[in-house]
């Protein structure tokens, strides 16, 4: 098969009849019409080319038509409308996923929600923000930095994601080690079924009454409802933070040292690893003072009081140095510590220098793992002839491998593909998941198969189907269909690529 592996499956649950596009299209222009301003209702090709993917941008669909509410009101009108045509509908946030999450579908309705971006309402005493889906994930801290307050999660692209986004993937960041995910983070999520009816996950009190729901929205990727406004927690300003960077001249050594510092009951406010290639790519780019000739360098921070830092880098410095590092600075002031994290926050951008592309992949490993898949990803590098550069969440085993290729070389995208796929798989047999913090979008449906059963993946369906028995909301995503894990194990078979005699479990 020489079609890439995204191709050679079907990705889509609704049928993609081509043939009744244009007349689709009529149809629900003329549906939404009435209900929304003449700008705010797209459809012409040279309108709807900028919504054509997210960050996965080797993935690209033209979608039927482009809706940009300004109202909740206007929300809900547009979701009945589908709702009754049977139109499918995608949300859509700044469109800055790595999985495809925002991918439009050809014969629906993609809603982009970059309209809904006003901080509603910020309190100092109960330290929460209430805020509209579209106010990107910088701009809550930004808004309560006069209260002294912030908002935790810190995705690498918070500069640009929004919150909605953050809610639909469960976003993490480089201090959520510390300070927990998203879902430890929101307090309660108003938005609409597929129906057009509104509906409230979670509470801005201690409990909320009833299904704890908001743990099946968060990182749902917009399968369950639409989220048009968001309540978060913000937590005071650290009265200190220091980083420390410690450098390493074996792999081995690095990976051990990370799960030394959590094993010895430290919890740094971050800890973050990056490997040679990717410590190269970023100090050309940013200039942080690296060490070049490390094999991996670790970053650890510590925040809160004068006296707890100062602890807590003493106990730090003296694992590290324990396991083995041959280098280890901690940033003097403010200004350095940022230094030491520019590199870090600009991997992603740093990496788009050195490839005319990169797919991000996003898996999880148990801590101790660290070493075996960066060993495991240098043996594929020769295997599919693609260089891979990797940063990562070392505190949570949350991997990010960015494989470089050039996506107009249709070869190369089908050997990134596999390469991507090998890395998911490798992941699961190490005893970790397909998925971190970037969702399962259209990347990782084949690689759900391996990780989940059928009788789970059905499961899966069966609670979305209790919000969305028609399948319309974001369809073809996160859940693989049972012919499409069947004819991936038998693939797989075929290639060899996993040892599985017995596909049943597909």
């Amino acid at each position: 098969m020489n079609a890439p592996l995204a191709r050679e499956m079907a990705t889509t649950a609704v049928a993609d009849d081509r043939s009744t596009r244009p007349q689709r299209q009529a149809q629900v222009v003329a549906a939404l019409a009435p209900l929304l301003p003449a700008h705010a209702l797209l459809w012409t090709r040279e309108d709807t080319v900028p919504y054509e993917c997210d960050g996965l941008t080797a993935y690209r669909e033209q979608p039927l038509v482009v809706a940009l509410p300004e109202t909740e009101a206007q929300v809900a009108q547009v979701l009945r409308e589908c709702h009754r045509l049977g139109v499918p509908v995608v949300a859509r946030g700044a469109g800055t996923g790595l999985s495809g999450g925002a991918l439009p579908h050809p014969l629906g309705v993609t809603m982009s929600l970059a309209k809904f971006n006003r901080i509603l309402k910020l309190d100092k005493l109960a330290r929460t923000a209430t805020v509209q889906c579209g106010v990107r994930n910088l701009a809550i801290s930004e808004a309560a930095a006069p209260l002294g307050l912030y908002y935790a999660p810190d995705p690498s692209s918070q500069i640009a994601c929004t919150i909605g986004g953050n809610v639909a993937e469960n976003s993490g960041g480089v201090h959520c080690l510390k300070y927990g995910l998203t879902l430890h983070n929101v307090l309660r999520v108003r938005g609409y079924t597929v129906e057009g009816d509104a509906v409230e996950f979670g509470s801005e009190a201690l409990d909320a009454a009833g299904l704890d729901l908001m743990t099946v929205l968060v990182g749902s990727e917009g399968m369950l409802a639409v989220t048009t406004e968001v309540t978060v927690k913000l937590i005071p300003k650290p009265l200190l933070a220091r980083c420390i960077m410690a450098s390493f001249d074996d792999i081995r050594r690095a990976g051990d040292a990370v799960a030394n510092v959590i094993g010895a009951g430290i919890i740094p406010a971050g800890l973050e690893m990056m490997d040679k290639p990717m410590t190269a790519a970023v100090e050309d780019y940013v200039h942080a003072g690296y060490d070049l000739t490390a094999e991996a360098i670790l970053l650890c921070e510590s925040d809160g009081t004068p006296e707890e830092v100062e602890e807590e880098i003493e106990r730090m410095v003296a694992v590290l140095r324990t396991s083995g590092a041959t280098r280890i600075e901690v940033s003097e002031n403010e200004a350095q510590r940022l230094k030491f994290w520019s590199g870090r926050k600009n991997a992603f951008p740093a990496s788009g220098r050195i490839s005319p592309d990169y797919m991000c992949m996003d898996s999880t490993i148990p801590r101790k793992r660290l070493a075996d898949i960066l060993l495991a990803i240098a043996e594929m590098e020769k295997k599919y002839q693609l260089r891979c550069a990797n940063v990562f969440h070392a505190g949570d085993g949350n991997l990010h491998p960015l494989i470089l290729f050039d996506a107009n070389d249709p070869d190369q995208l089908h050997r990134c593909e596999l390469f991507g796929a090998d890395i998911l798989e490798t992941s699961v047999a190490m005893g970790g998941t397909v998925t971190g913090e970037h969702g399962v979008g259209v990347e990782k449906l084949s690689s759900m198969c391996v990780q989940f059963s059928a009788p789970e993946r059905e499961q899966m369906l069966a609670l979305k189907r209790a919000f969305d028995s028609k399948e319309l909301l974001n369809p073809g995503k996160v859940i693989p269909s049972l012919s499409r894990c069947a004819e991936y194990g038998k693939m797989h078979v075929r290639r060899g690529l996993l040892p599985f005699a017995d596909i049943s479990r597909f």
